[in-house]
């Protein structure tokens, strides 16, 4: 992959209205998945046809003008990110901002199918710390969460990741009446393989066929049910992303959470989201959006796109308006997980 040459430094770094430096690039490299998760998307899915999505070295393009523009951290995602044909281009490509030393961690959110295969190159280029999103650890469980997977190969790409001296960390969706009477056993485990656990409550992203009324199950609970049986400290650690953490007492490790629901975590947002097909979201659960395609495509100086980026940040409301309940049958916004990136 050719390695176009990042903006000058001198340019200022991006910052929004509410005076929280954008820090945190997460890229959704494609919207396609190898699983059908019951919470993410519909089992028949129509997906984004190939022309429509930005090229590998058009994805470095934009990640190498935010990091010019003060971003540390990039996250890949998908969809399922390690489907994308000749992904490991893109990683070899940005870690030259690891070596140097502009970008501080790249990344990647995966469902684990395929690390078996990727797990030791991306160690190669950089990737010192992955998100593996496992929900369960019972099979049959396990198949009819995501409809199609398979949960022996996301345990072998786990096992591979750590043998790769990568660092885990799982993120499970607490889901009710479906992983609710696992997440203390999902946590044990966890913690006795040196992984930490992130809980994630649902969100109300595009249409899927069950209601999420159905499926959501506040973290609020889940924490006082793990309250009743271990004794859980605050922790100060943080990762750049939404969870707030405490440590388990009993085994030593960490469990976070997400809870978009029942506890807006926006007051420091340092994210955005770059969707496959260049479209720029500066609140996960906000429709508003800039095209940083149309300006990388018209022209082969970056002084468009670094203008689209700033009319973009200078846009990033304070927060998401995320609600769940009965009155409400339309999800807060129409795009599934899998197109904003997970």
């Amino acid at each position: 992959m050719k390695a176009d040459a990042i903006a000058p430094l001198s340019r200022a770094p991006l910052t929004d209205p509410f005076g929280r430096d954008i820090s945190y690039l997460r890229i959704s490299v494609t919207d396609r998945c190898d699983f059908r998760c019951v919470y993410c998307m519909s089992e028949d899915m129509t997906f984004l046809p190939k022309r429509d999505l930005l090229t590998l070295e058009e994805i470095d393009r934009v990640a190498s003008a935010f990091v010019a523009r003060g971003t540390r951290k990039l996250r890949l995602t998908g969809g399922e990110p390690l489907v994308r044909r000749d992904v490991m281009n893109l990683f070899r490509s940005l870690s030259r901002h690891l070596t140097s030393g502009a970008l501080e961690e790249l990344t990647l959110t995966t469902n684990g199918s395929l690390l078996d295969r990727y797990a030791q190159e991306l160690a190669d280029y950089g990737v010192r710390r992955i998100n593996v999103s496992l929900d369960t650890l019972d099979p049959d469980k396990f198949r009819k969460i995501t409809r199609w997977g398979d949960l022996g190969k996301v345990l072998g790409g786990i096992e591979a990741a750590c043998k790769a001296g990568m660092r885990v960390k799982i993120n499970a969706v607490a889901l009710k009446g479906v992983n609710e009477d696992e997440i203390e056993s999902l946590m044990t485990w966890s913690h006795g393989l040196g992984m930490d656990l992130t809980l994630i409550e649902v969100m109300p992203l595009g249409e899927i066929e069950p209601g999420r009324i159905d499926q959501f199950l506040p973290l609020s609970v889940v924490r006082a049910r793990l309250m009743d049986k271990f004794n859980l400290v605050e922790d100060p650690y943080r990762t750049g992303g939404p969870a707030r953490y405490v440590r388990v007492k009993e085994t030593g490790g960490l469990v976070g959470f997400i809870t978009p629901m029942t506890h807006n975590f926006c007051e420091s947002c340092n994210r955005v989201r770059l969707t496959c097909t260049g479209t720029l979201y500066m609140c996960l659960g906000q429709e508003d959006a800039a095209d940083l395609r149309a300006p990388i495509r018209a022209s082969a100086d970056d002084a468009a796109l670094h203008r689209a980026m700033d009319e973009a940040i200078s846009r990033k409301p304070k927060g998401h308006d995320f609600v769940i309940d009965r009155r409400r049958a339309k999800p807060a916004v129409g795009r599934h997980m899998s197109v904003t990136g997970g």
